[in-house]
């Protein structure tokens, strides 16, 4: 749905504007240290006879990976005051995808959103960001099709590192 968790997590604030028009959240460009976990329940919405097609082995492996585990990553990511501009990739919802702002201003955002389509979906996020150098965000979200549903929570950390991106390439709004 979205490229990772910093293109989830930093975001944008957009102020009491529409989600064309968005206003960025107080964060800084560059390096950020980007943490999240993830929590997966339910099936992934996997067509029937893609999941048939399956080998045994294959399929026992998707079904483990997705019983309720948590999951936590770090990496790290640039982003450009271009990318900060544009709102780190946020205001670029998935196709069929509908995207309102509950509240926000430059230190906080509150967002939801509704998927319809092959894959119905719905979501909320919320993003605080007490400084320009730290933003959290707690994200849920449940999709699902062909009589399979899953639901996410994500929570995510991050810290700015510093101006300089080094040898890591700017990355915002990517589709994973």
């Amino acid at each position: 749905m979205m490229k990772n968790a910093l293109g989830i997590l930093i975001l944008t604030a957009a102020a009491s504007r529409a989600a064309d028009n968005p206003t960025p959240l107080n964060a800084k460009p560059g390096l950020w240290e980007v943490t999240s976990t993830s929590e997966r329940s339910g099936m992934p919405p996997i067509p029937a006879d893609t999941l048939a097609k399956l080998p045994p082995e294959q399929r026992a492996k998707i079904e483990a990976q997705l019983k309720g585990t948590a999951t936590t990553t770090t990496k790290q990511s640039c982003f450009t005051q271009e990318d900060v501009g544009k709102g780190f990739g946020w205001n670029n919802p998935a196709s069929g995808c509908k995207q309102t702002i509950v509240s926000s201003n430059g230190s906080k955002l509150e967002a939801k959103w509704e998927c319809e389509g092959a894959q119905k979906g719905s979501g909320t996020m919320k993003i605080e960001a007490p400084d320009s150098s730290h933003v959290n965000s707690v994200i849920d979200i449940s999709m699902g099709a062909n009589g399979h549903v899953m639901n996410m929570h994500v929570t995510t950390s991050a810290k700015w590192l510093g101006n300089s991106c080094g040898d890591v390439k700017p990355d915002a709004g990517k589709k994973e």
